[in-house]
């Protein structure tokens, strides 16, 4: 019915006309060779792309992991600069807890230098304490072996009773924030004396 339509009543009913016969359709041209072929080429494309898709999975879990250990580094050292400056405070506090200790004398009978001694003592020990809490750590290396990474020597010191290349005085505290030095320990290393 459709083969004798006109183009109006197509138009009118939106009709299509088309081959309704199978055979009417054209075959397709490639041979079973030529689709073998193509089906190796499409599996060879195939597992190029799976390899470029396990490739770039992995990275992007790499990336994950980089970003993930920044912000916990982050986390962990960015106080680091204002560590640096609270361990200079420490030091004059220091400094001034053991000037008055020296002024306070069992000889010298003055209360008030007695009680502004113990205030001072009481300061750096919560000091101390806040800087723990927070992984802020004070090296205490006399004794033990000269480590770059931690000590900048200032002098060498003759060896009385210590074996050369250890740690025989500190000038400067040095201090660790998690375990990374944020400031070096100035040392005087034991030498042989000649």
């Amino acid at each position: 019915p459709c083969v004798f339509s006109t183009a109006a009543q197509q138009r009118s009913t939106g009709d299509e006309c088309g081959p309704e016969d199978p055979r009417d359709e054209p075959k397709h041209p490639l041979s079973d060779c030529a689709l073998e072929h193509k089906a190796i080429k499409l599996e060879e494309q195939v597992r190029d792309l799976t390899e470029r898709y396990r490739k770039a999975l992995a990275d992007s879990e790499n990336v994950r992991r980089r970003t993930q250990k920044f912000v916990e580094d982050a986390k962990l050292f960015g106080i680091q600069s204002f560590c640096r400056d609270l361990v200079e405070i420490a030091d004059i506090l220091e400094k001034t807890a053991e000037s008055a200790a020296e002024e306070a004398e069992p000889s010298n009978p003055n209360p008030t230098l007695k009680k502004i001694c113990e205030g001072l003592s009481l300061i750096e020990a919560k000091l101390q304490s806040v800087f723990a809490k927070h992984g802020l750590q004070k090296m205490n290396p006399v004794g033990g072996k000269y480590d770059p990474y931690d000590h900048e020597i200032v002098c060498h010191v003759p060896a009385e009773g210590m074996q050369p290349g250890t740690i025989a005085l500190v000038t400067q505290d040095g201090y660790k924030l998690h375990g990374r030095t944020i400031r070096h320990a100035l040392v005087g290393v034991a030498v042989e004396s000649q």
